[in-house]
């Protein structure tokens, strides 16, 4: 490890390495050594910036099962002996990046799953319909089975004057969506995604409300303090206004949505029929600060 060029500038330089950086490489070894004599694992494939920790991998195996590996070694792939007459294999491939050199797939809020337990189909669709027009060509390109023509055709169309904003972003989000969560899966994205627009027919239900649970603050409050109060008292409570005359203030000025429809009267009140399944109720002070409210 130490004669590696990647481990030896890092040690060498002001802000060093840590102790659980400098082993992740026999970690990650160990377990490819591991996988290769107990489970028949022979292919590690990972991105580029794995390459260090998979070349680790093949040379402990060699060292440790006891056979050279055979052949000349070149970057995208390592080959190492392994416990049998078969050899390892390391295979890297580029990263995934946008174009101020981030991974792809990560972000400010965490990491962008593919399962749908651990992110819903409506976040994965909205995390690839905020690409940037910089990014969106590329990522169609590499993400989406389209036929390049067609991209490519999507790509010239953006520099025209008539191209509606967001048009490649949001064939992206679906080319997408629908491969990883299926059809299904591309709907309720959908329907969250147009339910969610200030001043939306589309009615809100438990199911879409909770899909934007992760990406709008809640706020937790008594029945009592929701139901029969105003609106404006309802987002002082929610601290969503410092107070009920800047509430009432934001409602004069059309600034203020229950459910997706504008509030007119600043001392509109809450009423059962608005609690969504009794129990949510959707709160907006403009088009971006949403509260999502759970009665208790």
């Amino acid at each position: 490890m130490l004669s590696k060029d990647s481990v030896r500038t890092r040690m060498e330089s002001e802000s060093g390495i840590s102790f659980t950086e400098f082993t992740y490489q026999l970690l990650q070894g160990y377990d490819f050594v591991h996988l290769c004599r107990e489970h028949g694992v022979r292919v590690q494939i990972g991105g580029s910036d794995q390459w260090g920790n998979i070349i680790a991998g093949t040379d402990l195996a060699r060292r440790l099962l006891g056979r050279e590996g055979e052949g000349e070694v070149e970057e995208g792939s390592q080959e190492a002996s392994s416990s049998g007459t078969q050899t390892c294999y390391g295979l890297t491939f580029p990263l995934l990046v946008d174009s101020e050199g981030r991974k792809f797939g990560k972000s400010v809020d965490g990491a962008i799953w593919l399962s749908a337990e651990k992110l819903s189909p409506y976040k994965f669709y909205q995390h690839l319909f905020n690409v940037t027009d910089a990014d969106v060509v590329k990522f169609l390109k590499m993400l989406t089975f389209m036929p390049l023509p067609e991209i490519e055709a999507l790509a010239a169309s953006m520099s025209k004057p008539d191209y509606v904003p967001n048009t490649a972003q949001r064939r992206l989000a679906e080319e997408v969506t629908r491969f990883v969560h299926g059809e299904a899966g591309l709907q309720q994205a959908l329907k969250t995604t147009e339910a969610l627009k200030p001043g939306s027919a589309t009615q809100l239900d438990v199911a879409t409300l909770e899909a934007v649970a992760g990406d709008a603050p809640s706020a937790s409050l008594g029945r009592d303090a929701v139901a029969g109060a105003t609106i404006a008292d309802v987002m002082v409570a929610a601290k969503m206004q410092p107070s009920k005359g800047a509430a009432r203030k934001l409602i004069k000025g059309g600034g203020v949505y229950m459910n997706n429809q504008k509030v007119t009267e600043e001392m509109a009140k809450v009423e059962d029929k608005d609690l969504v399944d009794g129990r949510m109720l959707l709160l907006a002070a403009g088009k971006k600060n949403k509260m999502l409210i759970r009665v208790e």
